[in-house]
């Protein structure tokens, strides 16, 4: 076996994938068919979920200086009219980030191939993948070129896009539809005499323009959309075109641009994310038109859904683990899908670009509340259950200092999140049997007189505010909550804890009572 596991396609879904895994030290191979980086923007936006999933990698701060919140839009219509239009989203306690983060997919790219290098991992560029046999064992990949040769791992994961080899080569259909009539230019270019302060947006006859500044750059993505019958390719011209119809004579001139594409709506997702050793995960699964910003990112979640089950079957958990990919991220795959198709259709129907922002948008909301991985062991009831995403919390008060929520479950590890003094025998158990990959906190209304190092203090009350007091939470390693419970017996979060963690973590019978 060459490596565990062989990832195809380094854009945001690879890289993240190889990321999560590099973290868990796993050894992975990440390739990529193009000669080098692309520097297109394409997508443009981070969600916040997303941006959450970046704090927990440890990367958020970076991605975070490349990109702004909260960009307004200036909308122009056919009588010259200009219209702004604002969404102040603020952080809250539980919320951190609180809206949509525009950003040029590139540098998030480059964030995340910064992280892999420091996890010790790589892109290797220009290797092209034109074979796979997959067997019970393994996966033995061919690859096209000089020095053309095979390489076997015990996992492939097909991140390579709408267009996925890996895809092809597995013979999994990608069902939905191409809509010629459903169709944009798109491209980053210079822009001279408009400011960089707004999305800027014009509405006319021949259709939508916008224009919107991409942050740490000195370009903007252009989108206009395309009329059935009219442009069959792209060019600086042909944009100037568009720009020059559409503007009203606002004398915009453009020129550089670094990257141009004629996007066509392809609509379409796999019914299977899995067959046998061979993964799929982001386009290479499903792709959706650019409306409300969700392909990326939901690309990204995949990743982190099966990084961390991945690496836990490669260290000796059970590999029906792997299972609960599939069942997890395809129900929200088809739902985002389902959400883009319908921002897209308000978008043609209106004859511009809409500005919807909500919790489904944001992706607060998805949960894995119906996954055969999520164990609710409380009577029903209203606020935080197992299945949703873990909030934040500031104030928390501990021997090492202040810290917030996120800083406890930072890292590929387990957290268990005790409220109250009564979990601390059940915690202290289940971090000794789980050697390491298990971390565990009682969280207190006030400071503890024994100045125990797994205690803290939640004198703000913002904890107790988001996951209410007196249960236990295990939260995933993808800082999903697991399991809540208002039993302390010890079995069943044992036994709960095995289902998710390596069996090279867990300590010998008899280790922890």
């Amino acid at each position: 076996m060459d490596a565990p596991v062989l990832i195809v396609g380094a854009g945001p879904t690879g890289l993240t994938l190889a990321c999560t895994l590099a973290q868990r030290g796993v050894p992975v191979r990440l390739v990529d068919a193009a000669s080098a980086a692309p520097m297109g923007s394409r997508g443009k936006g981070l969600q916040p979920r997303t941006l959450e999933l970046f704090d927990d990698l440890g990367i958020a701060e970076v991605v975070l200086a490349h990109g702004v919140f909260n960009l307004p839009f200036r909308n122009y219509d056919e009588t010259g009219q200009v219209r702004d239009l604002s969404e102040t989203r603020l952080p809250k306690p539980d919320v951190p980030y609180p809206g949509s983060l525009i950003i040029a997919q590139w540098q998030v790219e480059a964030v995340l191939r910064q992280k892999l290098e420091q996890l010790g991992g790589r892109v290797e560029f220009g290797v092209e993948l034109t074979g796979l046999a997959a067997d019970d064992a393994g996966v033995t990949a061919t690859f096209a070129g000089p020095g053309a040769a095979t390489f076997r791992a015990g996992w492939l994961v097909g991140c390579d896009g709408g267009k996925s080899t890996v895809r092809h080569l597995s013979g999994i259909p990608f069902l939905g539809e191409t809509l010629e009539s459903y169709r944009m230019l798109v491209g980053d270019v210079h822009v001279e005499g408009l400011d960089r302060d707004h999305w800027h947006v014009w509405k006319s006859a021949a259709g939508f323009l916008a224009l919107c500044p991409l942050p740490s750059t000195d370009v903007f993505q252009l989108q206009s959309s395309v009329a059935p019958g009219q442009e069959s390719e792209t060019s600086l011209e042909v944009l100037q075109r568009h720009v020059d119809s559409r503007t009203s004579g606002s004398g915009l001139r453009l020129s550089n641009p670094t990257w141009m594409s004629l996007w066509r709506a392809n609509v379409r997702m796999v019914q299977t994310y899995r067959q046998g050793r061979v993964f799929l995960a982001g386009d290479a699964a499903h792709v959706h038109s650019p409306a409300g910003g969700q392909g990326m990112n939901t690309g990204i979640q995949d990743a982190y859904n099966l990084g961390w089950k991945l690496a836990a079957v490669v260290q000796g958990a059970d590999a029906a683990l792997l299972d609960t990919y599939q069942a997890e991220r395809l129900p929200i795959a088809a739902g985002v899908l389902g959400l883009s198709n319908e921002i897209m259709a308000a978008t043609v129907a209106a004859g511009t670009i809409q500005a919807r922002r909500d919790n489904r948008t944001l992706q607060l909301d998805l949960n894995y509340r119906d996954s055969v991985l999520t164990r609710e062991l409380r009577p029903e009831g209203e606020g935080l259950r197992a299945g949703d995403r873990a909030p934040d919390a500031p104030g928390l008060e501990g021997l090492s200092g202040r810290c917030r929520m996120f800083d406890l479950l930072s890292g590929p590890h387990t957290t268990l999140l005790g409220f109250g003094a009564q979990w601390q025998s059940v915690i202290e158990a289940c971090v000794a049997q789980f050697k390491g990959s298990v971390h565990g906190y009682a969280i207190l209304a006030n400071s503890d007189p024994d100045d125990n190092a797994t205690y803290y203090s939640d004198a703000e009350g913002h904890a107790r505010a988001a996951y209410g007091d007196g249960a236990l939470f295990v939260v995933r390693p993808d800082n999903y909550i697991g399991l809540a419970t208002l039993d302390p017996a010890l079995g069943p979060i044992v036994e709960y804890l095995k289902t998710i963690s390596p069996s090279s973590t867990v300590a010998a019978p008899g280790a922890a009572q």
